[in-house]
């Protein structure tokens, strides 16, 4: 494991300190954490749950109805 130095403003180390003992952590593993976390390779976007469970459920669905229903909702 390496050594870091950094250049922090002592308020916002005061905070960190407080967090990271409420928290169970130091203060080196509350950084390391947001390192790793913001240099990770983007994650690809996934859809949202409710759109998984939706995913085919228009199959037999009537293209034709649906432009249909289109017309007189917009007229």
């Amino acid at each position: 494991m390496s050594k870091l130095t950094l250049s922090i403003d002592d308020s916002v180390i005061v905070r960190a300190k407080r967090y990271a003992n409420q928290h169970g952590f130091s203060v080196s593993r509350l950084v390391e954490i947001y390192l790793d976390a913001v240099a990770a390779p983007p994650v690809p976007a996934t859809e949202p749950p409710v759109l998984r469970s939706l995913r085919g459920s228009l199959k037999k669905a009537d293209l034709d109805d649906y432009r249909k229903h289109l017309r007189e909702k917009y007229r």
